[in-house]
């Protein structure tokens, strides 16, 4: 259930809550009602204060509820699903399924949840001014008075907050679009808002250690949590951007392997299983079929199981090769985002890589790819686990690459997969 629970949809968008939410909601509403009973605002009626907290509590959900359904509402007009608005410790977030395809829709999606909190927050701010002052009032009044003075100071912060220009802040969605728009590159954006966001984490990391260390108490530690959760989280977006960039930069021709066979296409079954699969010492190794010093085609081995054994002293290689326009393939010059997709969308092991000339180059398995991304990026992933995804045909469940590679293509607008 991975420590988050439904609790119901809003507009066709399902709402969850996540665990870390509870703690918080019982922080607030300790910390509110405290605030309360301090203020006098409801006299000897202590159980009121608690009451009081718990409500303001919820009104802080409510506000960042309010706060991504913004976001959502401007994505869905612009044809982008939300899959979900999750609240948890730190706030909330809107999973869509796709950015905007340009940095005007990215702008809006991004600045129209502080546009919502600072609206809200106008608005019972002037309604708090307009019903009266809390003095000349009882005690219901008093507390409903204050309550939306507190829910529009709430939103008012979260506005402004989330327009700090860094990432993973709104406002670091904000700077992202505005530099994308500049430039005209979507990764250049999210570089400068990915640094802007690591360095605004550093310094809410040292002015809570400051804070810490001058009164000798624990109240920075909150702005030293919240800085370091900015930090790693813009550390995260421009690993991902890395990573999504190498995609595009990353050849066929750069990470194809040699683990194929070329053997002559006038061999009889018989004679192929003799000489090559009886033999043959390594596993998932690829034939090709050629004959005067041209290729014919893919051998599939699972073709021979279909055959009558008796069959096999008659027919040749030729008979049943699978010719090189007809097979799963892509040029030498092919980004690895097409392949990792196309791999995906023919649900092969592996494919082939074609010259120039049509003439077969290399192939190309998950483990090839797992294996450049690694080097490019320098990862710890050992020799032992790029053979073990060869074997099995399958990503590490650390390295979703096919949702990657959809993230690329829908940034980029590459949709090249054409299944032969």
């Amino acid at each position: 259930m991975d420590g988050k629970w439904q609790i119901g949809s809003l507009l066709g968008i399902p709402l969850y809550i996540d665990s870390s939410w509870f703690f918080i909601l019982g922080l607030v509403t300790l910390v509110n009602s405290q605030e309360i009973a301090q203020l006098n605002l409801v006299g000897s009626q202590w159980w009121l204060a608690w009451i009081a907290g718990l409500i303001l509590a919820l009104s802080l959900f409510i506000s960042v509820l309010l706060h991504e359904l913004g976001h959502s509402l401007v994505a869905l007009a612009q044809g982008i699903n939300v899959n979900s608005i999750t609240l948890f410790l730190f706030g909330g977030v809107a999973a869509m399924e796709k950015e905007s395809e340009n940095p005007t829709g990215a702008f809006w999606v991004a600045i129209a949840g502080p546009l919502v909190s600072l609206g809200l927050s106008i608005i019972l701010f002037t309604l708090s001014y307009t019903l009266g002052s809390p003095n000349n009032s009882n005690t219901i009044t008093r507390l409903i008075l204050y309550m939306m003075e507190d829910t529009a100071r709430i939103n008012l912060v979260l506005g402004i907050f989330n327009l700090i220009p860094g990432l993973p802040l709104d406002g670091g969605q904000v700077l992202k679009a505005i530099v994308w728009k500049l430039k005209g590159d979507r990764f250049t954006g999210v570089r400068w808002a990915a640094a802007s966001g690591q360095l605004i984490g550093w310094l809410g990391i040292s002015f809570g250690l400051v804070i810490i260390l001058l009164t000798g108490t624990f109240s920075g530690l909150w702005i030293v949590f919240i800085g370091w959760f900015i930090r790693r989280n813009a550390e995260n977006y421009q690993h991902i951007t890395q990573l999504q960039e190498s995609l595009l930069t990353i050849t066929a021709r750069e990470i194809m392997g040699r683990g194929f066979r070329v053997v002559n296409a006038h061999l009889t079954l018989s004679q192929f299983a003799q000489d090559y699969l009886l033999s043959e010492l390594h596993d998932h190794i690829v034939y090709f079929a050629s004959s005067e010093g041209r290729y014919r085609g893919l051998i599939i081995i699972e073709d021979l199981q279909n055959i009558e054994r008796s069959q096999w002293d008659t027919l040749t290689l030729w008979d049943i090769v699978h010719p090189l326009n007809t097979i799963p393939s892509v040029e030498e010059k092919t980004p690895i985002v097409t392949v990792i997709e196309k791999l995906e969308a023919v649900n092969e092991r592996s494919l082939t890589v074609l010259s120039p000339a049509g003439a077969v180059a290399g192939i190309i398995d998950r483990g090839d790819i797992v294996k450049a991304i690694a080097s490019y990026h320098k990862l710890p992933i050992a020799d032992s686990e790029i053979k073990r995804i060869k074997d099995e045909g399958t990503y590490p469940s650390y390295l979703q690459l096919p949702a990657i590679a959809k993230t690329v293509e829908d940034i980029t607008g590459n949709n090249s997969v054409k299944p032969n």
